[in-house]
This record gives structure tokens, sequence and C-alpha cells, in this order.
């Protein structure tokens, strides 16, 4: 056990790591639809390293039945009551990579999508939260804290609080993560009523209400023995009226009891030594594969085949949130620098689609528009490019910069939340730097961004010394489990 643990066990009076259960919709990679995923999965494996042990409740998806049916133990079940309704619930147990998950079965309710939408995704994640909090003193295994994710699981502590009070889930601690506070589980007080038993005193802006619904997140917000978000910069940011979506007086009464841990990657599956998916490999003493990486990228979708050209990409969802109006509104400007390419892997709002089909068309053999998403081309998109371009209206963390940073891809990022955090901006003074940033969202700054960087591009020195500094960042989940570790010993 670290020191530092065991300095902070004594002060508790506690001579054992406390057990750690992480409840979250989605865990890779069993389930995934995004970064939430990545950090279920990972978190429990480093925090196994450090001596606790951590455990993962999340439902069993059509999409985990398929592929891990026949490595799965049934272990009880038993029948939840949401209102009127009464669902089959069964807990079964799947051991993966030395990390315990328990999976909450109900084919009414996970026979299908991840997330169903609207009111049936509030009644799928109201049965998970009720499935949970029933579970808990059968499962062989009693936490201590309760790791709750976003707004699917954020209703845990108020249930445990309110109604199983004289239970042993009323006495376990109960930690919040905010993913994105911009998806806030908000339905009408009726229904949430209907489906679990709330009494009408909660619905009250001092509990749950938030602009005439009831908000899932705001519940955890309120009840949660501690709030953490997934970056330092982000927790400040949503105490804040532009970023806060309406949660910023709680979050910024309960500011003492609010944190920010930067996530982190598994370093062992973003590894351009050893990653399969890549024509070449290569490390930061010896970078010739990655311009093989390059060539290969610009022959097999359609770009001429240029290896001084420098690659600009994004591998991002198409919306504003991740400042594509900016891209939209620039793209020609900077598509005028006659060696620039661009490659853009990702999906989203239609009209964003169209432009970059396009653009496709417009700057035939200088942009590709890859629109839809493949795992195994976005390790090669990473590794063949030679900067990502991130100028996100709000990141609460990212992971995307930090995989590129891996790969010795250079971001151009805005400075917000996760971005500002884990990315450190070209200091032409000094030489210090992992990217390139710009504080304001707004087009001409994100241009002036991407010409420091074409200019650095044809200045070898300079760019060789970037990648290293990009490369030898550490973004493993072992320095973020560590502060996760400290978190949970000061809750008990």
């Amino acid at each position: 056990m670290k020191k530092q643990f065991r300095s902070i066990l004594n002060e508790k009076g506690r001579k054992e790591l406390p057990n750690i259960l992480l409840a979250a919709a989605e865990c890779a990679p069993l389930s995934k639809t995004g970064g939430l995923a990545d950090v279920v999965g990972t978190l429990p494996k480093a925090l196994k390293k450090l001596g606790f042990d951590a455990r993962v409740i999340t439902p069993y998806h059509r999409c985990i039945k398929d592929k891990y049916a026949d490595r799965v133990e049934h272990m009880f079940d038993f029948y939840v009551n949401l209102g009127w309704r009464t669902q089959y619930c069964g807990i079964e147990r799947l051991m993966l990579d030395d990390v315990c998950i328990y999976l909450v079965d109900s084919e009414f309710y996970f026979g299908d999508k991840i997330y169903r939408g609207g009111q049936a995704e509030g009644e799928q994640y109201a049965f998970f939260t009720r499935a949970v909090l029933d579970a808990i003193p059968n499962l062989g295994f009693m936490p201590d804290i309760v790791h709750c994710n976003d707004w699917h699981t954020a209703m845990l502590p108020m249930l445990a609080k309110t109604q199983y009070g004289g239970a042993i889930q009323g006495s376990l601690r109960w930690l919040l993560t905010i993913h994105n506070i911009a998806y806030q589980g908000k339905f009408g007080f009726d229904y949430v009523q209907d489906l679990l038993g709330i009494e009408d005193k909660y619905y009250t802006p001092e509990f749950m209400e938030l602009n005439g619904c009831a908000s899932f997140l705001k519940a955890g917000c309120v009840f949660a023995d501690r709030i953490n978000t997934v970056s330092p910069t982000y927790a400040q940011e949503i105490k804040t009226a532009y970023f806060g979506e309406g949660l910023e007086g709680i979050l910024s009464a309960r500011s003492s009891e609010l944190s920010g841990i930067i996530n982190g990657i598994d370093t062992r599956v973003f590894n351009p030594y050893t990653d399969p998916a890549l024509p070449a490999r290569y490390h930061k003493g010896r970078l010739s594969g990655k311009r093989l990486c390059k060539l290969e990228l610009q022959r097999n979708f359609g770009l001429e085949q240029r290896a001084e050209a420098p690659i600009f990409a994004m591998v991002t969802r198409m919306t504003e949130q991740k400042g594509f109006d900016l891209v939209e509104r620039m793209l020609d400007e900077l598509m005028q620098y006659n060696d620039m390419q661009f490659f853009m892997l990702g999906s989203g709002d239609k009209d964003y689609e169209d432009f970059m089909r396009n653009s496709e068309t417009r700057y035939k053999g200088r942009l590709c528009a890859f629109i839809g998403y493949n795992e195994e081309l976005s390790h090669r998109v990473y590794a063949g490019a030679d900067f990502l371009l991130m100028p996100s209206r709000f990141e609460p963390c990212g992971l995307s910069q930090m995989i590129a940073m891996r790969y010795g891809t250079l971001p151009v990022v805005r400075e917000t939340g996760g971005l500002k955090d884990s990315v450190k901006p070209y200091n032409r003074y000094t030489g210090e730097g992992t990217g390139f940033s710009f504080a304001d969202f707004n087009a001409h700054e994100m241009k002036d961004a991407v010409l420091l960087a074409l200019e650095c591009y044809h200045k070898p020195e300079i760019m060789q010394s970037l990648i290293r500094q990009a490369m030898e960042a550490d973004f493993s989940f072992d320095r973020s489990s560590e502060e996760y570790a400290k978190l949970y010993l000061w809750m008990l």
C-alpha cells in the first residue's frame, strides 16, 4: 500500500482500503458509445494495481450478450417494482481482465439499444437504479463507496438516503462523476414519481426541480457525498452560468465538495509501437514508421501522396459542441494553403455531414470526409495525421487529444475543460509545448492557431521537439487512478 494512502487511512481510523462499486450505463469493451465507457472500463483495472477491490455494475445490454454470453455466470434474480410495473431482473457475473463486473439483466429494458431516448430511456435507467439498490445486499461484496456516473445513475444517492435510510444502502458513501453536464435526464415529475415513488416534497428547486422538470443529475448533485468531474478546469467552468446548464447554483454551493480529475487513456491499447491497426510501428526515438502511416492513409483514402503535405485531422462528432460551426466558417480559407490536407472521421448533424461531403468534392485529393466511425481507422488517422483539430465550444475532458499526442500528432485545441488541462501550448521563446491552442470561441482565433501550427511544421527542429514532448506526456490512467484513490479515502 502506498505510504500516502496509509497516512490517510490512519487519520480516518481504518486499516483497509475501501471497496468500490462503479455504477454506469456503459463499460468498455463490453458496451461503448463514448468516453464514459472508457473511464468505467479502465479505472477499476488501475485501482486494482493500487490494492483496491473495485468492481463494476452495468446493464446486460444486447451487445454484451451477443459477445460474452458464454462467459457469464448467473448469480441470482428477483423482481423490480417501478410503480405499477413489475419486471424480472437477473444479476450475472463476468470476470474480465481480472475485474468483476456485475451485469443487470432485463431483456425488456436492455435487449435493444443502450440508450432508447426520451421517456423510454428514463424508464430504462430508473429500472437500473432500483435494480442496483436492491441487488447490493446480495452481491457477496459490500462496497464502502458507490461511484455513480452521469445522470443514468445519479438518482442512486437520493433514493439510498430517502428510501433506504434504515437499510445497508443508506449507510454507504456516494460519489457522483459528471462526464457531461449538458445531459441531465430531465423528465416530468409525475412520470419520475410514478416510476420511483419520490415524495412531493423533493420536487422543489432545493432538491430536483429544474426549469419545470425533474432532473436526475440535479438530484445526484444534491444528495451525493462528493461530486467530481473529468478535468480541473471543467470543475471550475460548471460553476458558471455559461457552462453550468442550470446547475451552477448547487455546484457553487457545494464548491468545497466538488473537484476535477482528468481522465486517462489505456496506454496499452493506444501505443504506436505495438498497435496492430497500424501499417507501420514507431516510437518517439524512431519516427520513420509514422511517415509510412501517413503515406498509407493518403493512398487508401484518395489524398495526394505527398509526405511533405501537412495533414490536419478531426476524429469527432460533427456538432456545434465540437466547434464544427467554426470549421464550416473557416475551412475554405484554410484550404487556400495549397500544401494542406484535411481528414474528417466522424458523423453527426446532417448539415455538417453534407458540408464535408461537398468540401471533399471541391478539394478532391486534398480532403477526405469519412462519414461514420471505425475504431481501427481512428488509430490509423491518429498515427497518419500531423495535427488533430479540436475547436470545442466546451469539452469536459476529451480523450482524442491525449491519444493524438501518444501517436505524435499535435493537437490544435480551444482552451476549455480538459483540452486546457492536457495540452500545453507551444511557446516560441522557450520551445516548450505539446500542441497549439486558442482562448476564445472564435473562427479567426482558430485560424491563427492553425497557421502557427503550419509555420512550425515547416521548421523541422521545432516540429521534432514538439512531437517528442507530446509523446513523452503521461496520460495513463495510473495517474488518474491515484487521484481517485485519494478522493475515495477522504470520503470515508
